[in-house]
C-alpha cells in the first residue's frame, strides 16, 4: 500500500509540473482569471490513465468558451464596473478602468428579440432554476416543441451555471448549454455567455451595476 500511495503521488506531481511546464512555455499570462484552463487532474484520472471520466467530458462540452475572453483597451468614458454589450458585435465588455477590459463573446437576441437600453443588476444567481415565460411556451409549442414549466439548474439547462439578471426585465445574463451559439444573434432576447466565462464575470459584478445594450 505504501509503494502504492507513493507511485500515485509522483505520478501527481509529474501531471502538475507538466502542466505548470506547458503553461510557462505559452509565454503569456491571462489577467483577471480565477482558474488556470489546464485540466484539473483528480484521483478518478490517475487511476483511469489520465483519460477525462464521461462527466468531465461532458462538463468541458458545455462551459468551455469556443471564443476565449481577452483583455483589451477600453477608452470610452464608462464608469469601471459597467457592463457593455454591442449587440453588432455580439460581445460583452465588462469595464475594469485604467482604460482596459474584459471582452467576452456573446449570443444576443435574435431578429424581433433584439433590443437596447440601460439596466441595473439587481439579482445574481448560481444555477439557476428556468421558468420559461407562457409566451415562450406557446411559441415553441406551436413549433410542435414542448418546453417544461420549470427545470432546475444543471448542465442541461438553457441558463447554465449563472444567472446575472437585469433591472424588472425578462432578461438576464446568463451561461448556456448551447455554447456554438456564442458569436451570433440567436436567443430570446437574454445575452448568453460560455459557462466559464459567467462565472468568471459574475465572481467580479456587483448587484447595482449598470448594464448597457445598444446596437
Amino acid at each position: 500500500m505504501k509503494t502504492l500511495a507513493i507511485a500515485l503521488a509522483a505520478g501527481l506531481l509529474a501531471t502538475a509540473g507538466a502542466a505548470i511546464a506547458a503553461d510557462n512555455t505559452n509565454g503569456r499570462t491571462e489577467l483577471a482569471s480565477l482558474s488556470s484552463s489546464a485540466q484539473k487532474t483528480g484521483w478518478l484520472q490517475v487511476l483511469s490513465g489520465g483519460k477525462p471520466v464521461t462527466s468531465e467530458k461532458k462538463i468541458a462540452a458545455v462551459s468551455r468558451a469556443p471564443i476565449a475572453r481577452e483583455l483589451v483597451t477600453f477608452t470610452e468614458n464608462v464608469a469601471p464596473g459597467t457592463i457593455v454589450v454591442d449587440n453588432s458585435e455580439r460581445r460583452l465588455y465588462h469595464v475594469l478602468g485604467s482604460g482596459l477590459a474584459m471582452k467576452y463573446a456573446v449570443s444576443v437576441g435574435r431578429e424581433g428579440f433584439i433590443w437596447t437600453g440601460s439596466e441595473k443588476v439587481t439579482r445574481k444567481t448560481e444555477w439557476p432554476t428556468w421558468t420559461p415565460p407562457a409566451d415562450m411556451r406557446a411559441r415553441e409549442a406551436r413549433k410542435g416543441k414542448v418546453l417544461p414549466v420549470s427545470m432546475k439548474g444543471g448542465l442541461d439547462n438553457p441558463l447554465g451555471s449563472r444567472a446575472i439578471y437585469l433591472g424588472s426585465t425578462i432578461y438576464r445574463i446568463h451561461g448556456t448549454n448551447q455554447p456554438s451559439s456564442l458569436g451570433k444573434a440567436q436567443s430570446s432576447g437574454c445575452i448568453r455567455m460560455a459557462n466559464e466565462d459567467v462565472e468568471h464575470l459574475y465572481a467580479q459584478v456587483t448587484t447595482g451595476a449598470t448594464v448597457i445594450v445598444r446596437d
